[in-house]
């Protein structure tokens, strides 16, 4: 059986590293997210295949981090990765409803959605490194 006593802090880094370069990102060029959500939410295809890459995602973090665990982090991310599962299955089944719901809320709200995925990801990177 492999020893995942630091799968806690390597799902917490690379989540964090991805949250942190997203919002870097969007930073950059301003407008990235809005235009993405809005491609999803006019394609079907998109739609499906956006759920099963969450679910997926959703459910390796879920698995590899016990809900039941000495480790606080383990805890956290497997709730993370249970909410990113239910979040795909509703953009699976509710994708019209769900989508268009973030998309009239994203825009106003962009550089606030930005600047939380920056610091979301600097707090997972540092959980992470006390974990290491």
């Amino acid at each position: 059986m492999p020893d995942l006593s630091l799968a806690p802090a390597w799902t917490a880094l690379f989540l964090g590293l991805f949250a942190l370069f997203a919002g870097v990102g969007e930073l950059r060029k301003p407008g990235h997210w809005q235009k993405l959500i809005e491609e999803i939410a006019a394609s079907p295809a998109l739609q499906l295949v956006t759920g099963l890459l969450e679910l997926f995602l959703g459910a390796v973090i879920y698995l590899a981090n016990p809900w039941a665990s000495y480790d606080w982090l383990s805890s956290l991310l497997s709730v993370v990765g249970g909410l990113m599962c239910v979040e795909a299955l509703v953009v699976v089944a509710f994708s019209d409803v769900y989508l268009a719901f973030w998309v009239r809320r994203f825009g106003p709200l962009s550089k606030l959605w930005t600047w939380c995925s920056i610091l979301i990801g600097l707090a997972l990177i540092a959980m992470s490194a006390l974990h290491f």
